[in-house]
């Protein structure tokens, strides 16, 4: 009997347990067979010079691959919240990129997400590397999300701008220069304030300041950011800003602060037969460009601040056609150089632009299963304008040279067909 007692016992302090706390696994496994291909032209500087023989007037490139995260993201994670009574959680969130396409990326780091937070009626407290705030809209209202050949061209852009920058906030490297920040302190507002929502975030640029060293990068690699937003019913609208200080560029007439500005503002509203989506984006690149001049006989620095733009704007729809989904979205961008640059470089003229048209179907197979196909076309113009125009589908075919000659991106061309399943 007493034996009996003590197992019921622990049974009710173990149900309690469970009921306080949670561990969730969970990820997405996702492939597709995917294609790339690029265009290119051939600039002649000097409008009345002969290309050299045996150099053509256009290159191509293409490529074919099995790839990964063509709809979702593959991913795999741990999370957990732990009820601490009175309102207050404590929460973690550990998330890994995985590759698996060839099985050689696992869980060796937590570059997706890595969190700790505290929440209660006051909102919640997140500390660690996640989203960065003004990555939200391009993602949330575009129908592509951000993977896969049909992430739209304002998104493409802000990475190869980040990416070219000075590389991610806080020592991170490639793409996630722009999705992400490391060793953000981050606030995000309580879900019960009818239908409002946001968030603030400070990420630490962790360098150290020394009076031994002049200019030292106090605030390189800092970022600042916030969205404000409101969902009710079929409708969602939000806007973010934020800034990213970059290290100083590396070419010789540019030194001091480099700050990537970025404002977007996106919508939704869902009709039930048909889902619209819209965005907008400005991404203002904020540097100090430094000129040797003399006045006098005596050398000085001029140093000039100047601030290039790259203006973007998406339209998108799903349509639900039984248990499947059409996707489409038009997005361009264009580029617009301070005014004080374009007299200096023919091609910086402010023409360039890249314009994308993405359709894709996704056909759910259940909840957690999906087949898909996208297609994505990408469309150039003026690209030796701004090398950060010529933005690709996907892949890395990239655009190249021949014989030392130069080629300006001109089209870019890409498709997913794939299957993803979630757990």
């Amino acid at each position: 009997m007493k034996k009996s007692l003590v197992a019921l016992a622990a049974l009710a302090v173990a149900g309690v347990a469970s009921a306080q706390s949670s561990v969730t696994l969970f990820g997405v496994v996702d492939a597709a067979v995917s294609g790339y291909s690029t265009k290119s032209n051939l600039i002649v500087a000097n409008p009345f010079a002969i290309p050299p023989f045996g150099v053509p007037g256009s290159l191509k490139r293409s490529q074919t691959a099995l790839s990964n995260s063509g709809y979702n993201s593959s991913r795999i994670g741990f999370r957990g919240t732990e009820d601490l009574g009175g309102g207050l959680a404590a929460s973690f969130w550990l998330e890994a990129p995985i590759t698996n396409d060839d099985g050689k990326g696992g869980i060796s780091n937590f570059a997706r997400r890595s969190t700790v937070s505290l929440s209660g009626g006051f909102g919640e407290i997140r500390l660690g590397r996640d989203y960065t705030a003004t990555f939200w809209n391009d993602t949330v209202f575009d129908p592509f999300g951000s993977s896969g050949v049909g992430s739209s061209a304002i998104f493409r852009t802000n990475v190869n701008l980040a990416s070219v920058h000075g590389g991610a906030p806080n020592g991170a490297a490639g793409s996630d220069s722009y999705v992400r920040t490391s060793n953000a302190i981050a606030y995000f507002l309580p879900p019960n304030l009818g239908g409002f929502y946001g968030q603030f975030q400070y990420a630490l640029h962790e360098n150290v300041k020394s009076d031994e060293v002049l200019n030292s990068p106090s605030k390189r690699g800092r970022y600042v950011g916030g969205r404000f937003g409101y969902a009710n019913g079929p409708l969602d609208v939000a806007a973010a800003y934020g800034v990213d200080t970059k290290d100083s560029l590396t070419d010789l007439t540019t030194t001091g602060k480099d700050r990537l500005k970025t404002f977007n503002l996106g919508a939704s509203y869902d009709f039930g037969p048909v889902k619209l989506f819209g965005e907008i984006s400005q991404v203002k690149d904020a540097y100090d460009r430094s000129q040797s001049l003399t006045l006098l006989g005596l050398p000085f620095i001029y140093t000039q601040g100047l601030s290039d733009k790259y203006n973007g704007v998406l339209l998108g729809a799903t349509v639900p056609v039984g248990p499947g989904l059409i996707r489409a979205s038009y997005s361009q961008v264009k580029f617009k150089p301070d005014s004080a640059l374009v007299p200096l470089n023919f091609y910086n003229d402010g023409s360039a632009r890249a314009s994308q048209f993405a359709v894709g179907y996704v056909h759910n197979l259940s909840k957690r299963t999906a087949l898909y196909a996208t297609l994505s076309r990408i469309s150039i113009k003026n690209g030796q304008n701004n090398s950060i125009m010529g933005i690709t589908t996907g892949g890395s075919p990239g655009y190249g040279t021949i014989a030392g000659q130069t080629y300006a991106p001109k089209s870019a061309t890409g498709y997913d067909f794939g299957i993803r399943h979630a757990f």
